[in-house]
């Protein structure tokens, strides 16, 4: 492998060339069509895709560190396609197309780390199902991009770890605003602008590469969507196969495709999704790919007519009593305006179309009374009060994984990452310390089963049944239309899909008063559709419908 700065040095004498070669198309915006169309028309060839966005990661990564480790194959493995585009074959839509993957998803050629100083420079002996999948269908697979990490199950309280933040490549930066905090209380090194979840996007915003797979436990695919101004899908759970992607728990992990447009985020998705279902998942028998896994055949301008939505004011619009959730009077503006949008086209609002779970007078059937345990006090002794499926689903799961890396894992089992990390901790190990990892470790497999299929089935009621399946079913929705990300938890415990598409702009007014002098820039402000199990193609109907009804997208950095 070679490092970012390694290939900046060679690619910087390289600039004038590179650029002359490349003047007749610039990925800076384009879509995945663009890109098919230019190759088509020998306007461009991939090897120019991969030296332009190159570049671009050279000229901005200093200011925004979205990347992990670049493949120093990716211009071989653009002439490799090329040649084949040559010969008269071509894969499908992402031929030849640059395609980031998220640093928990293994790659033969790339180091998957989790973002764990325990795996910086690890190998994995096997890609990941979807990995496979991206290389048949022909993307060049150009970099692994930087996460929360282990998707953020390592540090909760009392001292959470920061959104973007891992031990292998520190903090990372929103193209919208890339400067630290200067608050005093948190003038640590984090960004200004949360990135958002833990799935990156900051290079697919930055226009690093055409698009990148994601994975999302419970808001990391749509929270830094949301936040970067992208579109992405977030899917079914079991519509991609997890086999070769490090877990939190399999009862809610997924993959998902990030882009800028819907159109990208549906290609890659059917690249993404297996054409059977994998063995190594039992998961991928829950939804039935469409014909050829083809979800462009869903790009609908006109798909809002009719369409009934639903508006789940309690909680996600308007504050609940004691004061929680709601939005504040920017981002309700932002939500009117889309709502609007919506009756213009022909949609049938539903307004409101509260959750039953969120309104329910009795504790026990509020979706809002418990959380999963995620810190320091809710180990054992502590957790009479929170789920305990996230922690216990992480001490199956990832031992499991562990089990599958063979005898040259960085380490062996969850209690030897602890032990590792703790030994380090003078090497930034765990900055932020390991409650999240320390709480998951001390669960009995089978002492605490019971109490996991209780926590586990309450969870599925709450946000299944008594959630998102009464109202859906109750006025006959489409679809729920979600502020931002906000409906990210309460998708996801079902494991529901949800398609995000940017649309407006909001002030940074999250964590109390900047210092004076400084001007924090707005960030992005996106709207969820989200359904029920396997409706990712009426979904992705809606969310093209809207995004080409209003086309509020734009590049964060200058070409």
């Amino acid at each position: 492998m070679i490092q970012f700065q390694q290939m900046r040095t060679l690619l910087i004498p390289l600039l004038p060339a590179l650029l002359t070669a490349a003047t007749r198309f610039t990925v800076v915006e384009a879509t995945i069509a663009n890109m098919q169309t230019a190759l088509r028309k020998k306007q461009v060839t991939s090897r120019q895709l991969v030296e332009q966005y190159l570049i671009r990661i050279a000229t901005y990564e200093d200011q925004l560190n979205a990347v992990i480790s670049v493949n120093p194959k990716a211009l071989d493995e653009a002439d490799r396609l090329d040649r084949e585009r040559a010969r008269g074959r071509v894969r499908g839509p992402l031929h030849g197309v640059p395609i980031a993957l998220k640093d928990n998803i293994h790659t033969v050629d790339m180091p998957t780390t989790g973002g764990a100083l325990a795996f910086a420079g690890y190998l994995p002996p096997y890609d990941a199902t979807l990995t496979r999948n991206l290389r048949e269908a022909g993307a060049i697979l150009i970099a692994k991009t930087t996460l929360t990490e282990l998707a953020n199950w390592t540090a909760g309280s009392p001292t959470p770890m920061v959104s973007g933040y891992n031990a292998v490549a520190g903090f990372s930066f929103s193209p919208w605003d890339p400067r630290m905090d200067p608050r005093e209380r948190v003038s640590d090194g984090r960004p200004v602008h949360n990135p958002g979840g833990s799935s990156s996007g900051i290079g697919t915003s930055a226009n690093f590469w055409a698009a990148n797979a994601g994975t999302e436990t419970s808001g990391s695919i749509l929270g830094p969507s949301n936040q970067n101004m992208l579109a992405a899908i977030k899917p079914t759970v079991g519509r991609i196969s997890r086999y070769g992607v490090i877990p939190i728990t399999a009862d809610q992990d997924t993959a998902g495709p990030m882009a800028k447009w819907v159109a990208d985020a549906a290609i890659l998705l059917g690249a993404l999704e297996s054409p059977q279902p994998d063995p190594k998942d039992p998961a991928t028998t829950r939804c039935t790919p469409p014909p050829g896994r083809d979800y462009t055949r869903f790009l609908k301008a006109g798909a809002l007519r009719g369409a009934r939505i639903g508006i789940p004011r309690a909680y996600f619009y308007s504050p609940l009593a004691p004061p929680r959730g709601g939005l504040n009077d920017a981002e309700t503006k932002v939500m009117a305006e889309a709502i609007g949008i919506l009756k213009q086209q022909g949609a049938v609002i539903v307004d409101p179309a509260d959750i039953p779970s969120i309104i329910d007078p009795d504790p026990a059937n509020n979706v809002l009374t418990v959380n999963q345990c995620a810190g320091a006090g809710q180990g054992k002794g502590g957790d009479a009060g929170c789920s305990i499926v996230f922690k216990y689903g992480m001490k199956r799961d990832f031992n499991q994984w562990l089990m599958s890396l063979g005898p040259g894992a960085p380490v062996r089992t969850l209690t030897e990452l602890r032990q590792w990390n703790v030994a380090h901790g003078k090497m930034g190990a765990i900055r932020f310390g390991q409650s999240r990892l320390d709480i998951s470790d001390e669960v009995d497999l089978a002492a605490d089963k019971a109490r996991y299929e209780t926590d586990r089935a309450r969870d599925l009621k709450l946000a299944g049944a008594h959630g998102i399946d009464e109202v859906m079913k109750l006025h006959s929705l489409d679809a729920i239309l979600f502020p931002g990300s906000n409906g990210y938890s309460i998708a996801a415990v079902p494991g529901y899909p949800t398609v995000i598409v940017p649309f407006g702009m909001v002030p940074n007014s999250g964590g109390g008063a900047f210092p004076p002098g400084f001007d924090p820039k707005p960030v992005p402000f996106g709207v969820s559709f989200s359904g029920l199990a396997c409706s990712e193609p009426r979904l992705i109907e809606l969310g093209y419908a809207f995004e080409q009804a209003t086309r509020r997208r734009k590049s964060p950095l200058a070409p």
